[in-house]
């Protein structure tokens, strides 16, 4: 049995609670793998300029993966390397969010850009990212430097079919999938969460037998796809705790930092 020598954790649904708070549980947690000499990293589909709240109290000192893992940042939040989805995918992407009716957003590096500031999730998104939009009349100057397109809706079902036409639209131009029940994640093509997990263990010189992962969501399948150890949060689907190795308690009742004893249990045994 592997040792674990990094664990990379997803943040929304696993690392925070519902109200976007990192308990003084989970904080300390962090600081118990900093401890044992176990790397610590976080990935999630949030923009680079969400992500830089949590770098301090977590200790974190490694890249972090924004845009559901197609960019690698310093914890400076400066690019170690980015990739972009294509223009015309990126056109195609908003043309169709706009056939479904779906609100609309285009994330670059350092700007979330949208064109209606009174979307039903913006208050939301602004509480999540702790960053206010940018409003736009028209998204093509920014086509060519599009990280993320996302299409925001509280009819989940309704997002569930634009998620399956956005992906038949993209095919191989672009990863399209959920990242919350509300949120359909438009991403650059051929990086997922799981290639983040195969970089992070190339940067460390380690095997990806030696990483642990934990979250959610769909788009957590692939990270976890790649790992040696999987965690899967109480709050999420059967789907995902069907391909982890672990399940932990929710992200209300500190699962995160439950798992971490259980990370700090395994090595024990290893």
């Amino acid at each position: 049995m592997t040792r674990i020598a990094l664990l990379v954790s997803d943040v929304d649904g696993t690392l925070l609670t519902k109200e976007k708070v990192l308990t003084d549980a989970a904080r300390e947690a962090a600081q118990k793998l900093h401890a044992a000499g176990i790397g610590f990293t976080i990935v999630s589909s949030r923009p680079s300029i969400g992500m830089g709240f949590l770098i301090e109290p977590l200790s974190i000192t490694l890249p972090v993966g924004a845009f559901n893992g197609s960019s690698i940042i310093d914890p400076q939040l400066k690019p170690v390397e980015q990739h972009l989805i294509p223009p015309a995918t990126a056109r195609r992407s908003i043309e169709l969010l706009r056939e479904f009716g779906v609100d609309i957003w285009l994330f670059t590096n350092d700007r979330w850009l949208t064109a209606n500031p009174d979307g039903e999730y913006v208050a939301h998104e602004r509480h999540t990212i702790r960053h206010d939009p940018t409003i736009v009349t028209d998204y093509t100057p920014y086509l060519d430097q599009a990280c993320k397109i996302v299409g925001a809706s509280s009819d989940a079902p309704l997002l569930a079919r634009c998620e399956t036409a956005m992906q038949q639209a993209v095919g191989t131009e672009a990863t399209a999938v959920r990242s919350q029940t509300y949120y359909l994640d438009v991403t650059p093509p051929g990086h997922d969460k799981g290639t983040f997990v195969e970089a992070m263990a190339k940067r460390l010189g380690i095997p990806t037998e030696a990483v642990a992962t934990i979250g959610d969501m769909r788009n957590d399948l692939p990270m976890f796809a790649r790992s040696g150890v999987q965690f899967a949060m109480g709050n999420a689907t059967d789907e995902v705790k069907s391909q982890a190795k672990f399940v932990t308690d929710s992200n209300e009742r500190d699962g995160f930092a439950k798992a971490i004893e259980m990370v700090l249990n395994y090595n024990e045994t290893a």
